[in-house]
């Protein structure tokens, strides 16, 4: 197998030569790995820990509980308040309600809450641990301090004996309600059948691999894939692990099986049900229980609904599983068959927790229409096309793509030309910080590889077989000491993850021959999501500041083929004002005109041309951050 150096003319001997040499912007020709330190030594407290402890500062400093407890279940103004309401224990659940009137159970009304008695009749604990999840010292528990990890102390909390009254009462109902919905989950996997159940526990662990990292909690047990403590199969354990839960429970008799993996189990199949395994994440960091997946299923079932038109989904009868599956499948068939082909979901995501919420956009309004108004006029000024929207601009497009195959301009080619004026014009209409777009560098290879079927060759190409051209604001620099090369540093680093991310994704467009099941990939992403306060978990969001974001991904077709993910677009934001709805529904227009370019190229090449992105390597991304702190009108590739 030949690399895309070697496909174009480089030798093996040079292409090594290079490989010895650093490729971050600031040390181009020097030998890789050889500076006495680090440029950038992590600090363990950026991000989430930070964040904590200023929430839990903000909640030590509250005039009372109700505002203590507010300031912890939004992480200071970070996340929505009934995520963290969803992540309680049952315990720690009916506490709040009694003490401070909080629920978040449509049936429970809010009341106020109670005076604090000068004598209380239990003095309790109000707490917030390392994962960000709020505990409450009751009755029957010891000092929070000796059973949970926290972020520091706690607040004591007065208990007056009408509240005691009032949680037993609360508690036992909550614990009844518990126990009867482990039982209906038990039944419904017992009867099953063992190979049923199987198939069922081989789903989920198929879901779980091929999804982002998930946090779920089963009372006071976590369940997750996410670094330190994990349990279930992902990045760092394999099927068949012994600490990896699924695996654990292949073949085995269901009067072995915990009810907490007996609930975890039915709750994550019913998520899948209902729209694949990117539902898990929009469970992120809640307690998964009948009840907490009941409430998601509805919140998605009045959202599909309101698209007009198709046979409305009915509300589930019960919280029972047989119910909810009902649901599950029914809430599936209206998004694959009406929702989706009518109107635009996306995913708006909470980066603190890692906490995803399907939404149903609003119509296309007159701010993303004027964003699109000057992203069409900068490009109509800049290439080849007519048309004042994107659609009329793909058709003419369409109408004359040879150009993409030609040099333009500074570009070798007019595909990359396209690109480029994207995603730089995308940085200043958008006013992000930085804009990117990824994809492929060679059509001609993607082509041979799937007329030969050679799967497992595709599988096997480098990271560098891919590109991603990311242009930063000249004024981003600010966020790296103004420093020209720090920025062209976090440029290339950037690009570097993104041509990871499409070698991540295209494995899931192939037929799952043996190298591609064997091969780590996710399932690639078919919708845009927004995401606010991303700097919290994903080092490279935290070592390059990346605060707010659109990921706007688009499938592209290849010889009568749909690659979904196999391109998007990516506008940051470090610091300021969020995107908000209106900026994301702009973006993947402008993303959907980007892909559209793409396709119009790979036709192209099946006609007989031979299209190749060579540009957006680091010695570009250098010349191109230090071109715009010149002040020049566009960078120079390096040829």
């Amino acid at each position: 197998m030949t690399s895309f150096a070697e496909r174009n003319g480089t030798s093996r001997r040079a292409i090594n030569a290079k490989k010895r040499q650093s490729r971050r912007p600031s040390r181009l020709g020097a030998v890789a790995g050889a500076t006495p330190k680090p440029d950038r030594l992590k600090d363990e407290e950026a991000g989430f820990p930070t964040l904590l402890k200023r929430a839990w500062e903000t909640a030590v400093e509250a005039p009372d509980l109700r505002t203590a407890v507010t300031a912890l279940l939004t992480l200071d103004g970070h996340v929505p308040a009934d995520v963290q309401l969803r992540a309680l224990r049952t315990a720690d659940e009916a506490a709040l309600k009694v003490l401070c009137g909080i629920s978040w159970r449509e049936e429970d009304l809010a009341a106020p809450a109670r005076d604090t008695l000068e004598r209380p009749a239990f003095l309790g604990e109000l707490g917030l641990t390392s994962t960000g999840r709020i505990v409450i010292r009751v009755p029957s528990q010891g000092s929070l301090a000796d059973e949970e990890n926290l972020v520091d102390g706690v607040i004591e909390v007065p208990w007056s004996a009408q509240d005691l009254l009032d949680y037993e009462s609360e508690v036992n109902r909550a614990a009844a309600r518990y126990a009867d919905q482990v039982v209906d989950c038990r039944q419904w996997l017992a009867a099953l059948g063992t190979q049923a159940r199987d198939e069922l526990l081989e789903t989920v662990r198929e879901s779980a691999l091929r999804t982002a990292p998930f946090v779920l909690h089963q009372e006071g047990k976590l369940y997750t894939n996410f670094r330190e403590g994990n349990n279930l199969i992902g990045k760092t354990l394999w099927a068949g692990h012994p600490s990896e839960t699924f695996s654990s429970l292949l073949g085995v008799e269901m009067e072995r099986w915990s009810d907490h993996d007996a609930m975890l189990v039915v709750c994550l199949t019913l998520l899948v049900r209902s729209a694949g395994a990117g539902r898990i994440e929009e469970a992120n960091g809640t307690q998964l229980t009948l009840d907490h997946l009941a409430f998601m299923l509805e919140r998605t079932r009045r959202n599909y609904n309101a698209v007009p038109g198709g046979e409305p989904v009915p509300a589930a009868p019960t919280h029972r599983v047989e119910a909810l599956n009902t649901l599950a499948v029914a809430l599936r068939e209206r998004r694959v068959g009406h929702v989706l082909p009518n109107a635009q979901l996306y995913r708006e995501i909470h980066g603190a927790l890692m906490h995803k919420i399907e939404r149903l956009a609003g119509p296309y309004g007159e701010a993303s229409k004027q964003r699109e108004a000057d992203m069409t006029a900068r490009l109509r000024d800049r290439l080849p096309l007519t048309g004042a929207t994107f659609e009329e601009l793909s058709a003419s497009l369409t109408a004359s793509p040879g150009w993409l195959a030609r040099p333009h301009g500074d570009f070798g080619t007019g595909l990359e030309a396209l690109v480029y004026e994207t995603v730089s014009g995308a940085t200043d209409v958008f006013q992000a910080d930085f804009a990117m777009s990824r994809g492929m560098r060679s059509l001609p290879e993607l082509m041979r590889a799937l007329r030969e079927q050679s799967y497992a060759e595709i599988t096997k190409w480098d990271i560098t077989d891919f590109f991603c051209c990311v242009v930063p604001a000249p004024s981003a620099k600010r966020h790296y000491e103004d420093s020209v090369l720090q920025l062209a540093d976090n440029a290339w680093a950037m690009s570097s993850r993104m041509q990871y991310n499409s070698w991540h994704f295209i494995a899931g467009n192939l037929p799952k021959v043996p190298a591609v099941v064997e091969r780590d990939h996710f399932i690639p992403p078919t919708i845009p999501d927004v995401a606010f306060y991303s700097d919290q978990h994903h080092h490279g969001h935290v070592a390059s500041k990346v605060r707010f974001s659109i990921r706007s991904p688009q499938s592209v077709e290849v010889m009568g083929q749909k690659f979904n993910g196999f391109m998007d677009l990516r506008l940051l934001r470090c610091d300021g004002t969020p995107f908000n709805e209106s900026d994301l529904l702009a973006a993947h227009r402008t993303s959907g005109f980007i892909a559209s370019a793409m396709s119009a190229a790979a036709a192209l090449v099946a006609a007989g041309e031979d299209i190749e992105v060579t540009a957006f390597d680091s010695e570009w991304h250098l010349k191109s951050v230090q071109a715009a702190a010149a002040g020049a009108k566009q960078p120079h590739p390096v040829s």
